[in-house]
């Protein structure tokens, strides 16, 4: 298991990306398909992250949904066909 600080520093570096590709509005994620694709890519990245924390640091943050996020990791890894940008 990789120390959890690796795993924070990528959520963090996701994070980034993330705000980097909405910074010209929501507009631009609602009609540009590759920012779509780029977030949903960085939000999977993401999600996928967090189940790799230990388990120690999810118990000592436990106002975080830990749950929740690996849920929607699953939706978007499985169910990308029922993806709701709106929700997104």
């Amino acid at each position: 298991m990789k120390d959890d600080r690796v795993y924070i520093d990528h959520i963090i570096e996701c994070l980034n990306w993330i705000d980097d590709y909405l910074s010209e509005g929501k507009e631009t994620f609602f009609a540009d398909r590759k920012t779509q694709s780029a977030i949903l890519r960085e939000l999977q990245t993401l999600a996928e992250s967090t189940q790799r924390l230990s388990k120690k640091l999810k118990e000592s943050h436990p106002k975080v949904p830990w749950d929740e996020i690996a849920g929607f990791r699953n939706v978007l890894a499985h169910d990308y066909l029922g993806i709701n940008l709106d929700r997104v």
